[in-house]
C-alpha cells in the first residue's frame, strides 16, 4: 500500500537580540534568580525591542522556506498564529503574503495561543489532504513583553518574545503527520486573559480602553495543565495506535521545566528524549514548538525516520498534540 501524507519540508526560527536575565528582572520586580529557576527552569527570555510581531516573524518564515527549497510563489496557504498583532486588520498572514511575494497563496490568522501551532499544523494537514493545497506556510510568532506588566511577579517571569515557522507539503511516498487530537476548555478561559477592548458605550464615552496586561491565575492554569497534557498524548497515542514505547521525542510547549518533569514521571521517557530550550527562550506562546522544532532539527537531534509528538496548552484555554513521522 502506498504511504501518503502531509510532510514537514522546512523550518525556521527568530529570537531578538537582547536577552533579559533573571538577575536583570530582580532589578525590575520584587524576585530572586533562585525562585525563579526553582519554580519554572528558566534562566533568560529574549526581548524584542523596538521590533514588532512583523518583525520577528518575517525572518523566521524566510528561513522556512529556504529551508524547504520552495519559492513563495509555490505556497498556497500562509497561516499565522499569534495573540500579539500588531493590527487586527491587515491580519499578520496578509501582511507576511504580501512580504514574501507569495502570490498564489491565501492567508488568515488562527487563535489559540499556546496551541496555535498543534491547530494550525492540523488545519494544514486538513487542506493538504483534501487537495486545496499543496505548500501550506505556518507561521507562529509573539511579542508578549508588550502585553506583559513587568511589576507583576507571578507573569513576568515567564513569558519572552520569538517566532518560529513551518512548511508542510503533501507527499505520494512519505507519512509526515499520522494523527491529531486538540480540545478546548472555554468556560475556564479567563484564568489567562489578555484583553482587547472593555466593552464600554462607544456613542457617549471616549477614550476606550485599550488593551491591558496579561493576567493568569497560576494555580488554575497548572491544575488545567496537569490535566490536558496527558489527554492530549493519550489522546494522539489512541488516534496513531500506538504506544509511548514508539515514540523517540515527546516536546511539550515551553511552559514550565515542572511540566516536562511531569511527562517524563507519567510515561516514564527519559528527560533526554523530551526537548527543553526554557531555559534559554522562557514561554513564547504559539512560537515555543516550532522554535523548539527548528532547534531540534538544525541540531541534528530528529533524524529521518523518528516519530515525535508535539503538544500544546494554553490560553483560551486549548490543548491538543500532533504526532509527526520525520
Amino acid at each position: 500500500m502506498t504511504v501518503i501524507g502531509t510532510i514537514l519540508t522546512g523550518t525556521g526560527n527568530f529570537l531578538p537580540e537582547t536577552r533579559l536575565t533573571n538577575q536583570m528582572l530582580t532589578q525590575m520586580v520584587d524576585t530572586t534568580d533562585e525562585w525563579i529557576v526553582s519554580h519554572t527552569g528558566i534562566h533568560e527570555r529574549r526581548i524584542a525591542v523596538n521590533q514588532s510581531v512583523f518583525d520577528v516573524a518575517l525572518p523566521a518564515a524566510k528561513q522556512a522556506l529556504a529551508d524547504s527549497g520552495r519559492l513563495p510563489g509555490d505556497i498556497d496557504l500562509i497561516i499565522a498564529c499569534t495573540v500579539t498583532p500588531d493590527s487586527f486588520t491587515p491580519s499578520l498572514s496578509c501582511r507576511l503574503q504580501a512580504a514574501l511575494g507569495a502570490d498564489n497563496a491565501f492567508a488568515f490568522d488562527l487563535t489559540a495561543a499556546c496551541s496555535g501551532f498543534v491547530y494550525a499544523s492540523d488545519v494544514a494537514d486538513s487542506f493538504l489532504k483534501s487537495g486545496k493545497a499543496k505548500a501550506v506556510l505556518v507561521v507562529c510568532a509573539e511579542v508578549l513583553s508588550q502585553i506583559m506588566d513587568y511589576t507583576d511577579r507571578t507573569v513576568c517571569c515567564l513569558f519572552g518574545d520569538g517566532a518560529g515557522a513551518a512548511v508542510y507539503e503533501w507527499s505520494d511516498t512519505q507519512q509526515g503527520i499520522r494523527a491529531s487530537f486538540m480540545r478546548a476548555e472555554g468556560d475556564k478561559g479567563d484564568a489567562l486573559l489578555a484583553q482587547a477592548f472593555t466593552p464600554c458605550d462607544t456613542l457617549h464615552k471616549q477614550g476606550r480602553q485599550q488593551m491591558d496586561f496579561l493576567k493568569m491565575d497560576g494555580r488554575a492554569v497548572f491544575r488545567f495543565t496537569a490535566k490536558a497534557v496527558p489527554s492530549a498524548i493519550d489522546g494522539v497515542l489512541k488516534k496513531a495506535d500506538i504506544d509511548m514505547s514508539q515514540v523517540d521525542w515527546v516536546v511539550p510547549h515551553q511552559a514550565n521545566a515542572r511540566i516536562l518533569e511531569m511527562v517524563s514521571r507519567r510515561y516514564g521517557v527519559p528527560m533526554e528524549k523530551i526537548f527543553s530550550n526554557i531555559d534559554k527562550v522562557g514561554n513564547t506562546s504559539s512560537a515555543s514548538i516550532p522554535i523548539c522544532l527548528d532547534q531540534m532539527r538544525r541540531g541534528g537531534l530528529l533524524l529521518p525516520g523518528q516519530t515525535a509528538i508535539f503538544v500544546g496548552f494554553g490560553g483560551g484555554l486549548t490543548y491538543g498534540a500532533i504526532l509527526i513521522q520525520m
